[in-house]
């Protein structure tokens, strides 16, 4: 599932707030996910994050803001855990899909894009 947004049209206030506006936006995508009962939730699931910020405070603030919203959402047992890239190998394939995605987006290039089109269950735009 994707979701991609045009930052032009985002609202001021959250153009300035970037880690809110991540925080936002991959809450949604959790939700659309858990909603549509895409992946089974009788068991723990924990949920790796790409770090991106090298300040503490903000990756412990964005782990607890997607835990908290998903247990009091969907009552799922979750977690958020905050690894970088060379910890966990799986953030490498997120990083090309997103990458895919961007050049799709972004420049009309849907080379790599089409590599991964068979498994996008769905794509939405924000603020689009």
């Amino acid at each position: 599932m994707t979701i991609y947004l045009n930052k032009s049209k985002v609202y001021t206030r959250l153009q300035d707030e970037k880690t809110v506006l991540y925080n936002y936006v991959a809450n949604i995508l959790l939700d659309r996910i858990f909603s549509k009962k895409l992946i089974p939730t009788d068991e723990k699931i924990t949920f790796i994050a790409s770090r991106r910020e090298t300040n503490k405070f903000l990756n412990e603030n964005f782990q607890q803001y997607l835990a908290s919203q998903v247990v009091v959402n969907h009552e799922i047992d979750f977690e958020v855990v905050v690894k970088t890239p060379h910890e966990e190998k799986g953030l490498q394939a997120v990083d090309f899909a997103s990458w895919s995605i961007f050049r799709r987006q972004e420049h009309g290039d849907e080379t790599y894009y089409n590599l991964i089109r068979d498994i996008i269950v769905e794509e939405n735009s924000l603020f689009g």
